[in-house]
């Protein structure tokens, strides 16, 4: 059976970590950064090819930090999500500059992928059981009408720095999502969990499973995309700042009845660097799974 896909979001502009490239941040102990132990997870876990997504400005410095690596271990692509590609008939909007969302960057990659694949934000670090699970629902699960998310334990995605905003998943009694409900300001306060919003303040459950940007998808979800992306831009394609994203795509496919998306819950612990001050957990997160071997001193040695 064809092994499947990793695509990497790596084009995001970084806004609220100061304008850096924190895509090739370094965190590990050999200098990885958080995309070196998603890379590693997934070869690992039987994946065959990775299809990152970047900007053009920083394409030679991003190559020639992870092709020594991943060369032998990994099939790798490259693709540019460009503000003017888009169907024909649309044009971009004069004075827009802001991209056009994670939904429109997954299909600029529908031409380098063929296969049961996932989606995953560059700068996240997703952890073993993670790349496990997905690896294991695109082997057995995945079909044209099924799909999945994976959902992480709300408590095990918080910042000690600032909110957060999290996407918190429903399900009903067979464990498809039947909805993600963006919840802004969150945070920990008093062994509660709570989010603001312009009602007051109001506690999440716990164990709430949300969203990380973590799909599992069959490939005919990049044909679903393009239709939907046309019905976006006719309704929002000269607006500036509109973005199209992958949980509009998914909520879609629900609601329209073309199929389900199944809720795959993960043990792993998610990390980021949503701020700066973050960094320093990743750092010392990292140097603990290292010390406890689940990873290598040097992940590419």
């Amino acid at each position: 059976m064809q092994k499947p896909t990793l695509l990497i979001l790596a084009a995001g502009m970084a806004s609220r970590y100061g304008g850096s490239l924190k895509q090739i941040q370094k965190f590990g102990p050999s200098g990885e950064t958080i995309m070196d132990y998603s890379l590693f997870d997934a070869i690992r876990a039987g994946f065959g090819k990775v299809v990152f997504i970047i900007r053009k400005e920083f394409a030679e410095e991003f190559k020639a930090i992870f092709e020594p690596k991943l060369k032998g271990k990994v099939e790798v692509e490259y693709v540019y999500q460009e503000l003017n590609d888009l169907p024909k008939g649309f044009t971009v909007p004069e004075g827009r500059t802001k991209p056009w969302g994670t939904a429109h960057a997954m299909l600029c990659a529908g031409q380098k992928i063929n296969e049961p694949f996932i989606v995953i934000n560059a700068d996240d670090f997703y952890g073993k059981d993670a790349f496990e699970k997905a690896c294991g629902f695109l082997d057995k699960r995945v079909a044209p009408d099924r799909y999945a998310i994976v959902g992480y334990e709300l408590r095990k995605t918080l910042s000690d720095h600032g909110t957060v905003s999290r996407g918190v998943c429903t399900v009903d009694a067979n464990n498809h999502l039947t909805g993600i409900t963006e919840r802004t300001k969150i945070y920990p306060e008093n062994g509660k969990i709570v989010y603001e919003d312009e009602t007051g303040k109001h506690e999440v459950p716990v164990d709430s499973k949300v969203s990380m940007n973590f799909w599992c998808f069959h490939p005919n979800i990049f044909e679903i995309t393009k239709q939907q992306f046309t019905e976006f831009l006719r309704g929002h394609g000269q607006e500036l700042k509109s973005e199209f994203f992958i949980p509009l795509v998914a909520d879609e496919f629900i609601r329209s009845g073309e199929g389900a998306v199944d809720l795959v819950p993960t043990s792993s612990q998610w990390f980021g660097v949503t701020y700066q001050e973050d960094a320093p957990f990743v750092t010392n997160s990292i140097q603990s799974l290292v010390a406890s071997g689940e990873y290598p001193s040097n992940l590419w040695a």
